[in-house]
């Protein structure tokens, strides 16, 4: 299983990489291993501000359909318009072309309570 050291991660299983005063955030190589192929992902918030923990959109895969939540609180800047026409980015790509959204964080504190690939890989083996 792919997790790797220098993203920080949520218990929804997020992913979370900081690229100057943004994230980038997307689900984890074990997320879309659970959820099975994506076959369609649902991102309608750019723009928006949302709050850590909030709803940011829904991926679908054959077996169900997951919500996605923010790991920080901040402004949707971006969203990855390549997932409308190839969700399989998700389960291709997870830490790179299937990235899910770019965010301006609010409060750069909140990173702070993200676990490192050491937490996340211990808390998924429990």
């Amino acid at each position: 299983m792919n997790i790797p050291a220098d993203l920080k991660y949520t218990q929804d299983h997020e992913w979370v990489r900081v690229e100057g005063d943004l994230v980038v955030v997307g689900v984890t190589d074990f997320a879309q291993g659970e959820l099975g192929d994506v076959v369609f992902v649902e991102i309608e918030t750019e723009g928006e501000e949302l709050g850590k923990g909030e709803t940011f959109g829904t991926v679908e895969a054959v077996k169900t359909v997951s919500d996605l939540f923010m790991p920080v609180g901040g402004e949707v800047v971006e969203v990855n318009e390549a997932l409308a026409d190839d969700p399989e980015l998700v389960n291709k790509d997870p830490y790179g072309d299937g990235w899910m959204i770019k965010v301006k964080v609010a409060d750069a504190a909140e990173l702070n309570e993200l676990l490192d690939a050491d937490a996340y890989k211990a808390m998924i083996e429990a």
